[in-house]
């Protein structure tokens, strides 16, 4: 019998990119562990995937019950996919405090509970790889203005990858942010420049390729760099 294919776990992998990602990891042999909020509407994600598990990214209690599920299943590759873009803060009047707590909650804190908590999985690994899926707007050199909430929490997520490389890289981890580019699903709309399919194929593309000189880095789905 052949080996299993590297084990990966993707969170918000219900919808969009995360249930893309599960869909042509899997069709690639990759072992497959989606997380959703609700398993039992995760139909799609349901066929595609070997385990479904819930996970509330930002409920420490629904982090720490996957992590009991999940301790000594060994992870090669986390992919930090959940996230949430409101677009209504595009000047300061229009800040919504609530909704900037609710974004880094999700985007930024998430992450970082979900990689903390799987830490031990992931150190059982072959491939310890840790990718954060980020964006663009999160680029303080590139920023143009507006949307508050969404590009502090992609900053903040930059800053936590490059802290964990450093202090995982020497462990042999890779950790790396991702951007998809502009990509046709319900964050992104009908008007976006790719297909989903288009933009995870590069992001898988992308992934495999990673190797330790690419530690700490930040890179567009082309694997084209994009400054911080």
């Amino acid at each position: 019998m052949a080996d299993a294919g590297p084990t990966v776990l993707i969170t918000g992998a219900n919808r969009g990119i995360g249930l893309e990602y599960a869909k042509q990891l899997s069709a690639a042999g990759y072992t497959v562990i989606g997380t959703a909020r609700n398993p039992a509407g995760a139909d799609e994600l349901d066929v595609v995937a070997d385990r479904v598990e819930q996970l509330d990214v930002t409920d420490p209690d629904s982090v720490a019950a996957l992590a009991r599920k999940l301790e000594g299943v060994p992870i090669d590759i986390l992919i930090n996919n959940a996230g949430i873009f409101e677009r209504g803060d595009v000047t300061i009047d229009a800040v919504d405090y609530d909704m900037l707590e609710r974004t880094l909650q999700v985007n930024t804190l998430g992450p970082l509970r979900v990689t903390q908590a799987l830490l031990p999985n992931l150190r059982q690994g072959k491939l310890k790889t840790i990718v954060s899926m980020s964006s663009q707007l999160g680029s303080i050199e590139n920023s143009n203005g507006r949307w508050y909430a969404y590009r502090a929490s992609k900053s903040a997520l930059n800053q936590f990858n490059k802290i964990w490389s450093v202090e995982l890289g020497p462990e042999g981890f890779i950790c790396v942010v991702l951007h998809p580019g502009w990509v046709r699903t319900d964050m992104g709309g009908p008007n976006a420049t790719y297909t989903l399919e288009e933009s995870v194929a590069g992001l898988v593309e992308v992934i495999e390729g990673l190797g330790p000189r690419n530690n700490g880095r930040f890179y567009d789905f082309k694997g084209e760099p994009i400054p911080w």
